[in-house]
């Protein structure tokens, strides 16, 4: 569906949109009562809402369109990969945005709410069998309820947990809006982040965002133009303008941001070439020394979705542990050819060549192409990236595969629940310290999926020097090599950022064999480069198991050899 020339972007996009979002907030096509029955809330590039607005047929339409009934399909199942167990049932629907707190627990939303959860595994270290619990709730933010639905996300060094903007924001209308607050784990408290100063930053949105190598929290505007990126001081919560993507129309709304081996951090334009019709290839890259981006090559085929079909979507990009990025398509199938495209990205050459394109499995026919736009993926611990994929844009089913080392994609088994009646943007991911996924799909019935295979070693952190004897209650440091591993971890580009690039230690007590997680802050880097020498601070927590235990530092569920360590 082709939005028309005086609906789009280029039409003036620093008034036209701000404009869209007032609009849509007063109650434009997109409202609560509109939303069939079942259906989740869509993830929507702005130009793409701006449509809606003013197409309210087209707006039904397309929500009639997505996952919302059981498909004719039964869950598919294969020989290959890995297999899906479930988490004890959640107390609250809406599960989505997993993050991975330094002591080993998960933080999960109750999505477009402002409630929070919390998932802490058992003495054996299990998820699946995990306990439930209330988070504080987000604050009141200058007489607005914080509830936000696709937002920008992550954990800070210092083990704090930041999320900013949000799409929807309590309710079935589209907002952008650039509220913000940051949640301290210890004191079990939000507090408001005001946002970046100007007025590019009117709307956050369902930003990209990332944690730099120097552990500075880096966040995009979505719909500034010109387009603006600002740094976070955590102590202070105040901000300072960097440099923003300079290609196309200065506009970087649905994009992604993945941390490279050197520090810099990639992105691909979506919006390059939209004047001309044309389909984007352009890719850049963000210099930390310098606060510039420059070029990141082309890509061999245009990964967002073709210009004609008016989305504005792409898939996710992984860093494996080889140094390379897989990068997804994210086309919608309005138009044939409909096969989603994959991309290689070597950052040291600074070029890209083509990957397979993915299957065409999906649909109710078992022969659609299948799609990632606004799409999980994260890399296993045995070198595979798992992802989800469904035809079209929200379509249904949704299946899962796993690109392997030797870069084919092989199907792998569905969860147990829901990818029948669920569209991929459903999904989120996140790499949890037992080397499972952790996957959320808005229900109550989180999954977890355990690879098939072993661990790659060259993936796990190295301990270099640990204390021998520690004490419950006290402090440490861990010294070591690859302490963030090689990766982020799990990946989804805007509306969700779930990395997990920082050390954490687990303590296993020999005699009983129960798990304990010391909660680790202040890592010396969160760089992702091989080999990188690195230091954290961990606190042994004070209800452990005192005799003999072993130690080992995890990062992104890839675990170091065991060190001998006596608990006293």
């Amino acid at each position: 569906m082709k939005i028309s020339r005086k609906h789009s972007v280029a039409a003036g996009l620093g008034v036209s949109i701000v404009a869209t979002f007032a609009a849509f907030g007063a109650g434009g096509a997109e409202t609560a009562n509109q939303i069939p029955r079942g259906v989740v809330l869509p993830p929507l590039s702005a130009p793409r809402a701006q449509y809606f607005r003013a197409h309210p047929a087209e707006w039904a339409k397309f929500l009639a369109g997505l996952a919302q009934t059981p498909a004719a399909t039964a869950r598919a199942t294969t020989t290959a990969g890995g297999t899906w167990s479930a988490v004890t049932k959640a107390p609250f629907n809406g599960l989505c945005s997993p993050l991975l707190l330094t002591d080993g627990t998960v933080m999960v939303a109750s999505c477009d709410t402002a409630i929070w959860y919390k998932l802490t595994p058992d003495n054996t270290g299990s998820y699946a069998n995990g306990t439930w619990t209330q988070l504080a709730s987000l604050p009141v933010i200058g007489g607005t309820q914080y509830a936000p639905q696709y937002h920008a996300s992550a954990v800070l060094p210092d083990g704090r947990v930041i999320i900013e903007g949000g799409e929807y924001n309590g309710s079935g209308s589209g907002v952008w809006t650039n509220l913000g607050a940051i949640y301290d784990p210890i004191a079990n408290q939000w507090t408001a982040v005001a946002p970046p100063t100007g007025a590019a930053w009117a709307n956050i949105g369902d930003a990209e965002s990332t944690v730099l190598a120097n552990g500075t929290y880096m966040l995009a505007t979505c719909c500034g133009n010109p387009d603006a990126d600002a740094l976070l001081d955590p102590k202070t919560l105040t901000w300072t303008a960097t440099g923003a993507p300079t290609a196309g129309l200065l506009y970087q709304d649905e994009q992604g941001y993945e941390l490279l081996p050197n520090s810099d951090v990639l992105t691909v334009d979506i919006w390059t070439n939209y004047n001309s019709n044309g389909n984007a290839t352009n890719a850049e890259r963000y210099s930390p020394s310098t606060g510039t981006w420059s070029s990141a090559g082309n890509t061999p085929v245009s990964l967002p979705d073709p210009f004609a079909c008016g989305n504005f979507e792409i898939g996710p990009a992984v860093l494996r542990g080889d140094g390379t990025v897989v990068a997804f398509g994210g086309n919608t199938g309005c138009q044939a050819p409909t096969a989603d495209p994959t991309a290689i990205y070597k950052y040291k050459k600074n070029t890209w060549e083509a990957g397979p394109n993915v299957p065409a499995v999906c649909g109710s026919d078992g022969a659609t192409s299948c799609s990632l736009p606004d799409s999980p993926a994260a890399l296993l611990p045995n070198g595979n990236i798992l992802f989800a994929a469904s035809a079209s844009f929200g379509g249904r089913p949704t299946h899962f595969f796993e690109y392997t080392a030797t870069n084919t994609i092989q199907q792998v088994s569905d969860p147990l629940f829901n990818s029948t009646k669920s569209g991929a943007y459903y999904y989120n991911f996140l790499v949890l310290p037992n080397g499972q996924i952790l996957m959320t799909d808005f229900s109550k019935m989180a999954e977890v999926y355990s690879f098939a295979g072993s661990p790659l070693a060259n993936l796990a952190p190295v301990v270099t020097k640990v204390p021998t004897t520690i004490v419950a209650g006290k402090s440490y440091i861990v010294r070591g090599k690859q302490l963030n591993g090689r990766t982020q971890g799990a990946y989804y580009g805007d509306d969700a950022q779930m990395a997990t690039n920082y050390p954490i230690v687990q303590i296993t007590n020999t005699a009983s064999g129960h798990v304990f997680y010391a909660r680790t802050v202040n890592p010396s880097t969160m760089t992702v480069a091989p080999d990188a020498p690195g230091y954290a601070h961990f606190s042994v927590p004070a209800g452990i198991e005192t005799g003999p235990s072993s130690l080992v530092v995890i990062a992104n569920g890839a675990a170091s050899q065991a060190v001998s360590v006596t608990v006293n």
